[in-house]
């Protein structure tokens, strides 16, 4: 399968975010890509064989991506991503320290986990070899209860009048 790569114009900005925020905004576009290039008329990229090295990749396409989040959706973001850290801090140190199935989890893969947790997509947090860490965060984003009134319901991204991406 080709690398997914986030279409990001004003780099800049998007390094300023930490990195639990930039991971929760890649799988955002990874997860929504195919349905908001289909709501704004863009063109999804195709795949490709890179002959040198016979890997996939992307090409052409232009896909919408971080330059594109509405400013208050941005907002938004970034305050639901530092609630989540602040209020899960000792639960997202363990899950650092504890390094998961591959030894290696951090705050950008854990940002990944925050979206794909909250919005149901079958990977998450429970799925990293992290045991009750794990578990307890994925509780936390309301994985077994879709309670409207939970402090992280789900999100479903779309494409405004304006051209620019929201969340629901």
């Amino acid at each position: 399968m080709p690398e997914f790569v986030l279409n990001v114009n004003d780099y800049r900005a998007f390094q300023k975010l930490d990195a639990f925020t930039r991971g929760y905004i890649e799988a955002l576009f990874f997860t929504d890509e195919e349905q908001l290039c289909d709501e704004s008329d863009r063109d999804m990229p195709s795949v490709a064989i890179d002959t040198a090295t016979m890997e996939p990749r992307f090409v052409g396409g232009d896909s919408p991506g971080f330059d594109d989040l509405a400013p208050e959706t941005l907002a938004a973001i970034i305050a639901d991503c530092e609630a989540f850290q602040r209020v899960h801090a000792d639960l997202l140190d363990a899950a650092y320290e504890h390094g998961g199935e591959r030894g290696s989890y951090d705050s950008e893969r854990a940002g990944n986990d925050f979206w794909y947790s909250r919005n149901g997509h079958g990977v998450g947090f429970w799925d990293r070899g992290l045991g009750d860490i794990g578990d307890a965060l994925s509780n936390a984003c309301g994985w077994k209860s879709r309670a409207s009134a939970h402090p992280f319901p789900e999100r479903d991204s779309y494409i405004g009048d304006d051209g620019k991406v929201y969340l629901a």
